[in-house]
């Protein structure tokens, strides 16, 4: 595969990471308040990649953000910026409802995932949202399941009730099975909450395949999360990225092989 700038623009944040002979060389996580930090962080793995051939490729969830940043990131840097679904396909094969619009960062995931393993797994993204979802043995995308992120989760309990203060997400004294202040009580009801519901899934997934699937955890709180949880057998932070990177190599082996083809003929 060429060497590629992969982007994926979450709702709060920004991915980037630059790719040189299929490894991730570096990546950043860019708040995406700050739109004009996005563009430089964009452009300093450009720079590191020091090819100006080298492919780029953004997948979103956020439209607003996508529309505002993509001209921006093409002016920056010179070259054409190629997005998932409208240029290249996501390599994953799916079995949702006819109507359903999954995230790009799902499927992404998923196609890493899958990329990889090539066996039943669940994905866990543990980011604003917590998102989990099965892939079969046959590599194809089931959907599963989303509930807020432990930061969407604090801010709730904030926003919404009188006496209960803004906490920033951390694991909470994993020695002590009570919250003896009031913002510890929060972090671990949030942290035990997500961990339990992943687990009850997991084994609901489990129950309906007839077998215990891997468990792949990525997202900025997957650390926190399940560091150390027998539960999970990988944690890999940039998961999407590396579906992006799925994706571009896909792409051009499938031009590859049309190119062989027309010469053979």
């Amino acid at each position: 595969m060429q060497n590629l700038l992969a982007i994926s623009v979450g709702n709060t944040r920004t991915a980037v990471g630059h790719f040189q002979a299929n490894t991730l060389q570096g990546h950043d996580h860019l708040e995406n308040a700050d739109l004009k930090s996005v563009v430089q962080g964009i452009q300093r793995h450009w720079q590191a990649l020091e090819d100006s051939d080298a492919m780029v490729v953004l997948a979103s969830v956020n439209a607003a953000v996508t529309d505002r940043l993509l001209p921006e990131i093409e002016a920056a840097i010179g070259a054409e910026v190629h997005r998932i679904r409208r240029d290249l396909p996501i390599p994953i094969g799916t079995c949702v409802d006819d109507d359903a619009t999954v995230g790009e960062d799902r499927l992404l995931a998923a196609a890493a995932a899958w990329d990889a393993l090539k066996q039943a797994v669940v994905v866990i993204d543990a980011g604003t949202a917590i998102t989990l979802n099965f892939i079969d043995g046959e590599g194809t995308f089931h959907g599963g399941a989303i509930a807020p992120g432990a930061t969407l989760q604090l801010k709730a309990m904030h926003e919404h009730t009188d006496q209960l203060p803004r906490v920033a997400f951390a694991q909470p004294d994993a020695k002590d099975p009570f919250g003896r202040n009031t913002a510890e009580a929060m972090l671990l009801g949030v942290y035990e909450g997500i961990r339990g519901m992943v687990r009850r899934l997991v084994e609901r997934y489990a129950e309906h395949y007839g077998a215990f699937p891997m468990v792949v955890a990525t997202g900025g709180d997957a650390e926190i999360l399940f560091r150390g949880d027998e539960l999970v057998d990988r944690i890999v932070p940039e998961l999407v990225l590396h579906g992006i990177a799925v994706a571009a190599r896909q792409a051009a082996e499938g031009v590859d092989d049309e190119a062989a083809a027309d010469e053979g003929a």
